[in-house]
């Protein structure tokens, strides 16, 4: 379903990425680890269109999405929970949710029944501000944001960072849950191997801007990937 071939992405005239090439099929999930400052964010911001891309292609089951900006990628089927999850801080949890809803045209007024079923704390907090939620509620806020845009493709940036043991745990059970019922892929950019055990199908290794390792679940060697992950 996204086919991204030969793309690079720099700051100026330092290149970030280089010449990556990924493939993630309908309704799979593929974790991209990594340490810091190897490439991933930039990966991720240049295929939502957050960054320019200086070569290589993006495709969205076959429609080009290179140089067009981060709505219309948005309209195509992606979807971003980015690092840190910036959610609007002064709006509740319900506002948060519905602004998201707001891309095909006035307002909806009502948060989808399959949001507070996936995320019950939502509903009890929905008139909470999302600046007093904790970091897991947080987390969990950003993806249901995501999610009412119907994607076809969720992309999420480090989304362990600053999180509990027990919640992350949820958090994967919840996202395979929903990925199987709304029927979407996801790529996930990550450093917390059990959580990517927990979720994807696939792992890529990316170092230095370059994927330099890829491998299926059933055939994973879990320290060849930890090395990689080991500063």
């Amino acid at each position: 379903m996204l086919q991204v071939k030969d793309l690079l992405v720099g700051y100026g005239e330092s290149n970030v990425v280089h010449q990556v090439s990924l493939k993630v099929a309908a309704g799979e999930a593929v974790a991209l680890m990594g340490r810091n400052g190897m490439g991933k964010t930039t990966l991720l911001k240049a295929l939502v269109g957050m960054l320019p891309t200086q070569r290589g292609d993006i495709e969205l089951d076959g429609v080009t999405l290179t140089g067009r900006p981060s709505h219309q990628r948005v309209r195509s089927g992606m979807a971003f929970v980015p690092q840190g999850r910036m959610i609007f801080p002064q709006l509740t949890v319900e506002e948060n949710i519905l602004v998201a809803m707001d891309r095909n045209g006035p307002r909806t007024q009502r948060v989808p029944d399959y949001v507070h079923d996936a995320f019950p704390v939502l509903a009890q907090m929905r008139d909470r501000k999302g600046g007093n939620l904790s970091g897991g509620q947080q987390q969990m806020l950003a993806i249901a944001r995501a999610l009412v845009t119907n994607p076809r493709l969720l992309i999420l940036d480090e989304p362990t960072e600053g999180i509990q043991p027990s919640i992350i745990k949820d958090m994967a059970r919840i996202l395979n849950v929903l990925r199987r019922e709304r029927q979407f892929a996801v790529l996930v950019s990550e450093q917390v191997l059990s959580f990517a055990l927990d979720l994807a199908d696939r792992f890529l290794v990316i170092d230095r801007g370059r994927i330099v390792h890829e491998e299926g679940r059933a055939h994973l060697d879990a320290a060849k990937v930890s090395a990689f992950l080991t500063v």
